[in-house]
């Protein structure tokens, strides 16, 4: 359902300069939605990839800045509740190789001894540094996804036939990181500390930067700082995972600043929802066909204020 360590660099983090007209797809007020048509598996990501879109985010660079977004992770790293870890298993190892009572290589071809390391992954698509596919989510007695895609008709074992990972185009855009928790002055926002369209507006202001149609946001609440290495400090990670975008945010961000993708540093995204389950989840991948990112590494973008150029005045 998803594609897993994605980079995107500092290119996309740079200009405010406005466009002419809003992408295709988009209307203010409105967002996304179903609109390209019965068969489509891409969503609001359409919108970005005409050739000038392209264009428009390659012109803007200036530093040529690269930045690693993706975590590091383990068998122990944490993760959001429900899914499995990941495990590394070495499924040959130098030892091994000259073991096993058939190797690959028989010593008479094999004089300098040559081996190796090779591993088998066992994984789940929902650890990580990773990007919700649209069939990640359904809804209603019909299990429905984006689109009207159901699971009766296009759901499987080895993963949903529409709207899979495999069908997120590579993502080349402008992105205005919203640094939440610097705007708040803390190192990470508390728990359950909703993000909408208020805190948005005021970290963007502080910044002196914008949000335009096309754009990927990022959204840093500073659970980020305290991954470490891979992510084995559960406990401190999960007091301050809890906090999020909200849904109110979400619709501000898709309907009246019209994001195309929105990331953040968590694991869910959104505020946890003692009301309703995910409705985050629910708005951006089934309703609006927007992907959502999650466990993205912003400490080297916020360092840096690399929120976006100013605004000019």
């Amino acid at each position: 359902m998803r594609r897993m360590l994605y980079r995107i660099a500092g290119l996309l983090l740079v200009s405010t300069l406005a466009w002419a007209q809003a992408p295709k797809g988009w209307r203010k007020g409105k967002g996304y939605g179903w609109v390209w048509g019965p068969g489509d598996e891409v969503g609001a990501l359409n919108a970005i990839t005409d050739p000038e879109h392209v264009l428009r985010a390659v012109r803007e660079i200036k530093a040529g800045k690269v930045y690693d977004l993706g975590v590091l992770l383990d068998r122990r790293s944490y993760k959001w509740p429900g899914h499995s870890p990941i495990e590394v298993m070495t499924y040959r190892s130098p030892a091994g190789t000259f073991l096993d009572e058939e190797p690959v290589f028989p010593a008479r071809i094999n004089p300098h001894k040559l081996a190796w390391h090779s591993c088998a992954l066992f994984i789940s698509d929902n650890v990580g540094t990773q990007i919700d596919g649209l069939g990640h989510i359904v809804v209603g007695e019909d299990m429905h996804w984006y689109n009207g895609f159901r699971e009766a008709q296009y759901g499987g074992d080895f993963g949903v036939k529409k709207a899979g990972a495999d069908t997120i185009p590579p993502i080349i855009a402008r992105a205005v990181l919203i640094d939440v928790a610097g705007w708040k002055g803390v190192e990470a926002l508390p728990a359950r500390f909703a993000i909408g369209p208020r805190e948005l507006q005021a970290a963007l202001e502080k910044e002196g930067v914008d949000v335009e149609p096309g754009d990927v946001v990022l959204i840093r609440t500073g659970v980020g700082r305290y991954w470490g290495e891979t992510g084995a400090d559960h406990e401190t990670l999960a007091e301050h995972d809890t906090a999020g975008l909200s849904l109110e945010g979400a619709r501000w961000l898709v309907e009246q600043k019209g994001a195309v993708m929105i990331g953040a540093d968590t694991s869910g995204l959104e505020v946890a929802n003692a009301k309703e389950a995910i409705p985050v989840h629910r708005y951006l991948l089934v309703e609006q066909g927007v992907h959502i990112g999650e466990l993205h590494y912003l400490e080297d973008l916020a360092r840096d204020r690399a929120c976006g150029s100013p605004i000019s005045r």
